[in-house]
């Protein structure tokens, strides 16, 4: 097959996008002429949908909240040779796809990871702290030579989105996405892309203690079921400190 009958997929899982949703349509379109564009509208109450399909997407609804549903959702539904796994509110930056499918293309990877870099306040303060920390607690457990695991944007191979064994339901996606890449030892690479802060009317939907939380969680339950002499080692030193705290301070008041 040559690179000219390749299918292209570009997956754009939305909730609540209408303000920002038909611009990324169209840039992808742009960027990529010869990709079929996806929005799949995961429970929107605004017209994201209506946007998308005005823009030329092919319009789907994923109705389980989430975006490791609607993710789970496109990667079975939709049948391509590349993938572009990115996001409706404008902060990704659609012209750097092709290179990110060539730099697949050259070296025969199965991801390729969209590290962000972020443009002014794109990034919260809070945010931009509760990412470096995640990046360097995934680092520890997965390896792989990432500096962005959170990012949303990334290429992928038709072998990686179809053996791809989804757990997440909401953002840990990415997590997910980076430390299965790194666990299963398969061929990636990372290159910097352009993060743009929201237009204005688009709110994130990301909210840094809840979704930190959720994160962490998401490590652990991925260090258990990759990893678990790890995880229940550090689980069987945890609870062994409060009883070795107890016989301490028992010595010390004999």
């Amino acid at each position: 097959m040559g690179p000219e009958d390749r299918r292209i997929a570009v997956l754009l899982p939305c909730r609540d996008e209408e303000p920002t949703v038909a611009d990324v349509v169209r840039s992808f379109r742009e960027a990529l002429p010869e990709a079929r564009v996806y929005v799949y509208d995961n429970g929107s109450a605004d017209g994201t949908g209506r946007a998308a399909a005005a823009a030329g997407a092919i319009v789907r609804s994923e109705p389980r909240p989430g975006k490791g549903n609607v993710v789970r959702r496109m990667f079975a539904d939709v049948e391509a040779d590349i993938y572009v796994l990115a996001d409706g509110d404008g902060t990704y930056e659609a012209a750097a796809a092709p290179s990110m499918i060539g730099r697949l293309d050259a070296d025969n990877l199965d991801m390729v990871v969209g590290a962000r870099v972020a443009d002014g306040e794109a990034w919260r303060r809070g945010h931009r702290l509760g990412n470096a920390l995640l990046n360097r607690l995934i680092a520890s457990q997965f390896g792989g030579g990432f500096t962005d695991f959170y990012s949303g944007y990334r290429v992928l191979s038709r072998r990686f989105v179809k053996t791809f064994p989804a757990l997440s339901r909401r953002f840990e996606i990415e997590i997910e996405l980076t430390a299965h890449s790194a666990q299963l030892r398969l061929p990636a690479a990372e290159v910097p892309t352009r993060f743009a802060a929201r237009p204005p009317g688009s709110e994130s939907k990301l909210r840094t203690v809840r979704d930190g939380v959720r994160a962490l969680l998401a490590v652990g339950l991925l260090v258990k079921e990759g990893r678990p002499l790890r995880f229940f080692a550090a689980a069987a030193a945890a609870c062994a400190l409060p009883a070795l705290a107890l016989a301490a301070a028992g010595l010390d008041a004999g």
